[in-house]
């Protein structure tokens, strides 16, 4: 029997957000099974991490939608086509097959295990291999994770009092919140929480915010009206708390004064560190964190590796959820060869083909 750890599939996508969800639909309707592989503990990507309760204006037919919906009727939509997600674990190594020594075990037949002729083999970090006829990179603009404030101790605190994103509001309901950074993220929260929160002390480091003017006018009328509390020109500077349970967050303005604030939680929003990881080493043609595609195929300038999404870089590529979900129908069409080569593909709609029961 094959090991627990080896698999073998038509397409390995990597990245769970909802592009890489909706692959998984649009290769489905092409006969093509789908492996899921993502860094992340949940499916979702930055929807999911980073703002499940924000609501999304420009996905086709729903006029607005909360991102964790999104998410929810993207896998349900997936779900008939059984795909396998490996979550909390990256790509560590690519091979082609051809490259690839084979090595049976003596109790295992040559039959048990199907390899195939062509493709590529994957090993994740945790230890899985997946063999596969191509690779579908939906990893949004790599691995991310947030840019940690340099404050000593901070790690006892995080996923406790001190968060970097927001998953659900109700769980800051009669908080006394302090929320540091500048940028759209940062006001987003401070405008979603007003009502929510007990009290909102916002850090910052200049009087001058980066986000939508708008959004900027709309916090200041908070604060006339006294419902949020403008710590600036303030930064970080330490925290105080037991178990993990903040009790008061330490600030210090320009001139080094140090002054105490009361609070339940700290929201830290300073953006987020992207990487490629490994992805930079597999030979691909990058421009910085992007990959240069084909733009009819989406294909790399490795043969059966394929980018789309935020990762995926061409003339006139813009940055949209919706131009995702296209790019994922197109480079599906583009592998189905690879994985059917003796089968000529027929286009059907969806409402001829249906999808399974």
């Amino acid at each position: 029997m094959m090991a627990e750890n080896h698999h073998i599939t038509d397409i390995a996508i990597i990245g769970a957000g909802p592009v890489g969800l909706f692959a998984v639909f649009e290769a489905g309707m092409l006969k093509c099974k789908c492996h899921v592989i993502d860094a992340l503990d949940f499916v979702g990507g930055q929807c999911t991490a980073l703002y499940p309760e924000k609501p999304i204006y420009d996905i086709a037919g729903f006029p607005a939608i909360e991102a964790t919906k999104l998410i929810e009727n993207l896998k349900e939509q997936a779900a008939p086509f059984a795909p396998v997600y490996h979550l909390g674990q990256r790509v560590e190594r690519v091979a082609r097959m051809s490259d690839v020594r084979c090595q049976m075990s003596e109790k295992a037949p040559s039959s048990d295990i199907c390899h195939p002729s062509s493709g590529w083999r994957i090993q994740t970090s945790r230890g899985i291999t997946i063999d596969c006829r191509a690779i579908l990179i939906a990893a949004g603009c790599g691995a991310f994770g947030p840019n940690r404030p340099p404050i000593e101790g901070i790690e006892g605190y995080e996923g406790k009092s001190v968060f970097y994103s927001v998953v659900r509001k109700e769980d800051f309901r009669d908080k006394r919140i302090v929320i540091a950074g500048g940028g759209d993220s940062a006001v987003d929260w401070i405008l979603a929480l007003a009502d929510i929160a007990k009290h909102i002390s916002v850090i910052h480091r200049r009087p001058k915010f980066r986000c939508a003017p708008e959004s900027a006018d709309k916090m200041k009328k908070l604060a006339d009206a006294g419902k949020i509390e403008m710590v600036i020109p303030y930064q970080l500077e330490g925290l105080q708390g037991k178990n993990g349970m903040l009790e008061k967050v330490i600030v210090k303005d320009l001139d080094n004064n140090k002054r105490e604030i009361v609070a339940d939680n700290l929201l830290a929003f300073f953006g987020l560190s992207m990487e490629l990881g490994p992805i930079a080493e597999w030979g691909l043609n990058l421009d910085f964190n992007h990959i240069k595609v084909n733009p009819v195929t989406l294909e790399t300038s490795q043969t059966g590796i394929f980018a789309i999404g935020d990762i995926a870089k061409y003339p006139g590529k813009l940055k949209l959820i919706a131009c995702g979900f296209s790019e994922a129908a197109m480079a599906a069409h583009a592998i189905y060869p690879l994985v059917h080569p003796d089968e000529a593909l027929h286009f059907e709609y969806s409402t001829t083909k249906g999808v399974p029961g």
